[in-house]
């Protein structure tokens, strides 16, 4: 259904409400109007990496994870997978009378925000830190939800529009103030990408004002979105954020205002209760009925598009689609995608057949916890590193397991000795007796993540710096100096300081939060199953040290394009088994671009997947960025000794620079150009 057709039925069936009606549509769970044949409705629905908080569901690696895969086919895979997932719970959930919170076809995901500091909790939610890799990864997510048929198959949300990323403790009355180059240049453009070329049926505001005008009521992006983009779908709030308008911007003095505000800005659905208090809002004349059809309209328009009110394809859709044996393989594929491999000193892959014993240890080792991330479903089966090992090696090695310490508290009884670490000699009993030890450590959701489910209450769920749990730190030590070769198999959502493993350890993963399917990913990697693949989304910093403070949001000093530390893993960066390099390349310039063509070759003796990519800088242009920016990658795959070539498109939006007034031209007339398989620095 084209949505010309969808808002004029929509309209037809808002003309028929009273106004009471209509505003009760407003809010998230909105109510049935039995008179009109509408059913309740509730809007709030979750699906970073798998339909979410909603019982059993395919759990794909956190976003995070996926970014790193560097993967647009398989954005759009997931996406599709998620929507089938979405509408076959959906069937079900209706067919037995239960429209109930995360049971909608409107899922609040991607998060497009720019993870520009690695302190923020709620970074792995993202596709990292670069605007051009969040925006090509967004739009075939979207793509692969809402569907190419009649009906949109889900609506999904980008969100928080637009300059959002921590600190989580104060994000309720935080004031985030960016330029207007860095608002165009970086906190704008995945946004942009999502609205016009995915055509994204819904935005989510952010918690925080920017530049002063709190998100959800923003007349400056509420500007931008609707008259700039084109924006047709529908705007939403935060959960609560409305009512921090008065309790803690301050920028209204009551419920009902801060609710006249935000509907008055082209805010459509409150996540909240705010909008329970639009009658009394329209009564004092602070709204007008009009405002409230306006909203309603669109959002009656989605649900047409969606066609909740007709017989549709998806309506056939049953519910053993859930977790079915092809999405579980997708999930697996990208969780071997996922990992980067950030170092090798030839240990591996490990030769099953010359070991014997094998000691994993570590608090993330056997945790399901660490596969899941943030806003994740529930698996039908999850499979631990522990477990993946296991099931690798059979009955060839013996696996010797030590959970080595707790996450991060001192002791795992509580009765121990807290000076010392209750389960260190274990593991060290279990390292002496092993041909290799793999160490598996990081965080988890509950040491990184949003304000307010987090149990990291002495930060909000922010990192405060770089380095693991003082706990972990001790027990990697202790095992590097066992003398045992030590693989590094680290699951966190962010960048932290790997520096002892980087000098010390045989070689290192970066698994991130892998999912469900994740241990068999990281045994498939351990063991040469596959190559790895995966790059950095973000830079590996070697501590918080050298970045400007976290509340800053200018972009000087900070990601890839602007810091000029040494970093300790550089963005884009990720080892494999096999030995790429480019041999050569060409450049074709014409009004669309530049057009790469690159002569690749694997070296090695493994087959693998890579990823190649370009980045661009004006070299006579004033306001690029001090570094190259990527403007394009593919991932490819290429057996051991072949030679291919292959072609990169670098769009033309790529050769511009954004001045301090945020106005984006060519400035440049000469480009250097720089064509690999990491970052050119």
């Amino acid at each position: 259904m084209d949505r010309k057709t969808a808002r004029e039925r929509a309209e037809k069936l808002v003309s028929q409400m009273t106004l009471a009606e209509k505003a009760s549509q407003l809010c998230f769970d909105a109510p049935a109007v039995d008179r009109l044949g509408i059913p309740a409705y509730n809007w709030w629905n979750e699906a970073l990496h798998g339909v979410a908080r909603a019982g059993t569901a395919t759990v794909f690696p956190q976003a995070i994870g996926m970014a790193a895969a560097f993967d647009t086919d398989l954005m759009e895979a997931a996406g599709s997978v998620i929507a089938e997932e979405g509408r076959a719970k959906y069937n079900a959930a209706v067919r037995h009378g239960d429209r109930d919170i995360y049971k909608g076809l409107t899922f609040w995901a991607p998060n497009v925000n720019i993870f520009r500091d690695p302190r923020w909790g709620r970074g792995h939610e993202t596709y990292g830190e670069d605007p051009v890799l969040t925006a090509r990864l967004a739009v075939p997510f979207i793509k692969g939800i809402q569907g190419e048929g009649e009906y949109m198959k889900a609506a999904a949300c980008a969100k928080h529009f637009a300059v959002h990323s921590g600190p989580e403790a104060v994000r309720h009355e935080f004031n985030a103030v960016s330029s207007a180059k860095d608002m165009e240049e970086t906190y704008l453009p995945a946004f942009r990408a999502c609205v016009q070329e995915a055509g994204v049926e819904a935005v989510m505001g952010a918690y925080n004002r920017t530049n002063g005008e709190p998100c959800c009521a923003s007349p400056t992006l509420m500007k931008l979105l609707r008259e700039d983009w084109g924006f047709e779908g529908h705007f939403t709030s935060d959960c609560w954020a409305i009512r921090d308008f008065h309790e803690y911007h301050k920028v209204t003095g009551s419920m009902v205002e801060s609710a006249a505000m935000a509907l008055n800005a082209g805010c459509d659905v409150n996540c909240g209760c705010s909008y329970r208090r639009l009658m009394e809002a329209c009564e004092a004349g602070l709204v007008t009925e009009e405002a409230i059809t306006t909203s309603c309209v669109r959002l009656f328009t989605t649900r047409y598009l969606l066609g909740l009110f007709d017989e549709t394809e998806y309506d056939r859709i049953p519910y053993t689609a859930v977790a079915s044996r092809d999405h579980l393989a997708l999930a697996r594929r990208a969780a071997r995608e996922s990992i980067v491999m950030l170092k090798n000193n030839g240990i591996l892959p490990l030769d099953r057949k010359a070991l014997k014993t094998i000691a994993v240890i570590g608090p993330n080792a056997d945790s399901r916890a660490a596969l899941i991330g943030n806003y994740h479903g529930t698996a039908s089966r999850y499979v631990t590193v522990l477990e993946g090992i296991q099931d690798a090696v059979g009955e060839d090695a013996r696996v010797l397991y030590a959970q080595g310490s707790d996450l991060w508290r001192a002791t795992v009884e509580h009765l121990a000795d807290p000076v010392m670490n209750d389960r260190l000699s274990e593991a060290l009993a279990a390292a002496e007796c092993a041909d290799v030890v793999i160490f598996v450590g990081g965080l988890d959701e509950t040491l990184e993540g949003e304000e307010g489910d987090t149990g990291n209450a002495y930060s909000s769920g922010d990192k405060q710096d770089l380095l693991l749990p003082q706990v972990q730190r001790d027990l990697l030590h202790a095992l590097l100096g066992t003398g045992r070769p030590v693989v590094v198999v680290n699951m966190t959502g962010s960048a932290v300081d790997l520096a002892e493993a980087k000098d010390q350890a045989g070689a290192i993963l970066q698994a991130w939060y892998p999912g469900q399917e994740g241990g068999r990913a990281v045994a498939d990697i351990l063991f040469g199953e596959c190559s790895p693949s995966g790059k950095l989304p973000v830079t590996f910093y070697r501590s918080c040290d050298d970045l400007p403070d976290f509340t800053d949001y200018t972009m000087k000093g900070r990601t890839y394009r602007y810091y000029e530390g040494e970093p300790l893993y550089p963005f884009g960066f990720g080892l494999t088994y096999g030995d790429n390099r480019v041999l050569a390349f060409s450049a074709d310039r014409d009004s669309s671009g530049i057009h790469v063509t690159a002569t690749v070759r694997n070296d090695g003796a493994c087959d693998t997947e890579d990823v190649l990519q370009a980045y661009v800088r004006g070299q006579d242009d004033p306001w690029a960025p001090p570094h190259p920016s990527l403007a394009a990658f593919r991932r490819i795959f290429l057996k051991a000794g072949e030679e291919k070539q292959v072609t990169l498109d670098i769009p033309a939006e790529a050769l511009t620079s954004v001045d301090e007034n945020g106005v984006r031209e060519q400035r440049a007339s000469v480009f250097e150009v720089h064509v690999g398989f990491s970052q050119p620095r």
